[in-house]
């Protein structure tokens, strides 16, 4: 388990992290998701033992992660833009990993460069961004970690590729203790893999939780109200926004289902559906709630 301990980190009079406390727990795959600046490479940075926090501490496997090789060990952080040694092979970047992580499974790496046509003794300068995103998860998971951190990992890969990464990444763990963290905008992507996703705005966490129970309790409601009746009438009904377009109003609302059918069968509109939010729109949601008005980057 990686626990981020009321964590802040300020470079300067930006302040990056700010007070996150957060669990990511074994053998899910956790998806970071945030505004621009929200401060997610930072987060992983430290998770991974690559920065200090200013305050707070960061424990993996109930031990600081800061300066402690062995548990350093067990992480492989994979950075957005990725950096690999002048004239280096893909060859080279093995027999490297290799030196540091001691179960890294040499077997393993070939038959996965062999399954995504990656060439070994070619320049890893001539590879594509695509490709260089692919090599980094092939080392991932060939060094035999138990943590795989990665920052923007689908960036720069096509459909086929984001597809076989996150099938691998669910093969993984059904196989061994591995548990991968991976930081995105990309909303879309990550919401038919993750089993737990957290929300970073401003450097803090709005809300962490298993995304089956954020979908559970937070849906979108259409509906057409009777004659002279408007949204504030519905009382009991947690509403986070609303839309109207002429008499059909689209709302934003907290709570189950079945208790916010229940409140609006109480009021008999005229008409009503309940529908459940993609992840993009529960985000969109939170950050509204949180004074990130997302219509003012828009229009």
């Amino acid at each position: 388990m990686i626990e981020i301990r009321n964590c802040s980190k300020a470079f300067g009079e930006i302040h990056a992290i700010d007070h996150v406390l957060m669990e990511i727990g074994e053998r899910q795959i956790f998806g970071l998701v945030g505004t621009n600046g929200a401060g997610k490479s930072t987060l992983l940075r430290m998770a991974a033992g690559v920065i200090k926090p200013d305050e707070g501490e960061i424990l993996v496997d109930q031990e600081p992660v800061y300066e402690n090789e062995k548990i350093k060990q067990q992480i492989f952080y994979i950075s957005d833009g990725g950096y690999f040694p002048q004239g280096y092979t893909a060859a080279d970047l093995k027999d490297f990993y290799r030196e540091y992580y001691p179960d890294f499974m040499t077997d393993r790496y070939s038959k996965l460069m062999d399954q995504f046509h990656l060439d070994e003794k070619r320049r890893i300068s001539s590879y594509s961004k695509g490709m260089k995103k692919q090599l980094l998860v092939i080392m991932g998971i060939s060094a035999g970690t138990k943590y795989l951190l990665c920052d923007e990992t689908f960036d720069g890969l096509d459909p086929v590729m984001r597809q076989a990464v996150k099938s691998l990444f669910v093969s993984e763990i059904m196989n061994r203790d591995f548990t991968p963290v991976i930081a995105s905008h990309n909303m879309r992507e990550l919401e038919d893999v993750c089993d737990h996703v957290g929300f970073l705005h401003k450097g803090g966490i709005l809300l962490s939780r298993e995304l089956e129970d954020m979908k559970f309790h937070i849906h979108k409601i259409q509906c057409v109200l009777k004659e002279g009746m408007t949204a504030d009438d519905l009382k009991g009904l947690q509403i986070l926004s609303q839309e109207g377009r002429g008499r059909l109003l689209t709302l934003t609302v907290r709570g189950t289902r079945q208790e916010a059918e229940s409140i609006m069968n109480q009021h008999e509109p005229v008409f009503f559906e309940c529908i459940p939010l993609s992840l993009e729109e529960i985000f969109i949601s939170e950050t509204e709630v949180a004074g990130y008005d997302i219509r003012k980057l828009i229009f």
